[in-house]
């Protein structure tokens, strides 16, 4: 078999068998829920029988898999790290016919899913991946990823505001709270930066953590999604991430669920 780009992942011929919506995620067909959507249709097939059981194994290489009755192999697992600029949207497809992140990506990366989103006014690191059973992982609150933002809000944060964030600002959900806040420094008139890390990720979280202790977002831009970092990467650039990126993003992962009990990751993020 030829080696794999970099950042990229060989199909796995044969092994340890997988579920059935993990096979069709990493096959390009759909993401891992979408995909759980179509098994339950009834319009996957092993080896020529209907199944409607999500959760169901197959073994890659060795079963026959069929959507609508068109065969689905497996694809390289593929991360991508995408500089996302302010006014795209974070879907594959927009009713109101605004830009997209796939607008920005070669077309050979339009199976690919986000892995949590951005919305449109913010900017910054998004994934992007085929690999759904780690994603979802890294999205729950369980694995306790961090996600590091640079925030650019109206007026100087005090050091009470600052401990509210850190403690906690009750939103309509329930408590939302940093786990760093760091003032940075001004960058207009009465604009001040700050460098905030969540774990969590809330619709609009920050967003409204600033509102509630006065502090209006100017300007977020995310830096960090875990151990993946934005870097130097331009605005409306992406690069394929580095096999030492991808080592720490598994590790990331397979870390030990927090004590902490959680719901499950919204779609939505900043």
């Amino acid at each position: 078999m030829p080696k794999p780009p970099r950042g990229e992942r060989a199909p796995q011929e044969s092994g340890e068998p997988v579920r059935l919506q993990a096979y069709l995620a990493r096959s390009g067909v759909a993401s891992r829920r979408a995909s759980e959507e179509l098994i339950a249709q009834g319009r996957v097939s092993v080896n020529g029988h209907p199944v409607t059981t999500p959760g169901t194994k197959v073994r890659p290489g060795q079963d026959r898999v069929t959507v609508d009755g068109e065969a689905v192999a497996l694809e390289e697992t593929t991360w991508v790290a995408l500089h996302k600029p302010k006014g795209y949207v974070t879907t594959r497809h927009d009713n109101y016919g605004r830009r997209t992140i796939y607008d920005l990506l070669p077309e050979k990366y339009h199976s690919l899913f986000h892995v949590g989103r951005l919305d449109r006014d913010s900017e910054g690191l998004l994934l992007l991946t085929n690999d759904g059973d780690t994603s979802n992982r890294l999205l729950h609150p369980s694995t306790g990823t961090t996600k590091e933002y640079l925030v650019d809000v109206q007026g100087k944060l005090n050091n009470e505001e600052m401990e509210r964030l850190l403690k906690g600002v009750e939103l309509e959900e329930g408590l939302a709270k940093a786990e760093e806040v760091q003032r940075l420094h001004p960058v207009d008139i009465d604009i001040f930066r700050v460098r905030v890390v969540l774990r969590e990720g809330k619709k609009r979280e920050i967003r409204r953590m600033m509102e509630a202790v006065g502090h209006p977002v100017r300007r977020l831009t995310r830096r960090r999604f875990g151990p993946v970092e934005l870097g130097e990467l331009p605005s409306g650039k992406w690069r394929v991430i580095a096999p030492a990126e991808l080592g720490a993003l598994d590790r990331e992962a397979k870390k030990p669920a927090r004590k902490r009990a959680a719901r499950p990751e919204p779609e939505t993020e900043e």
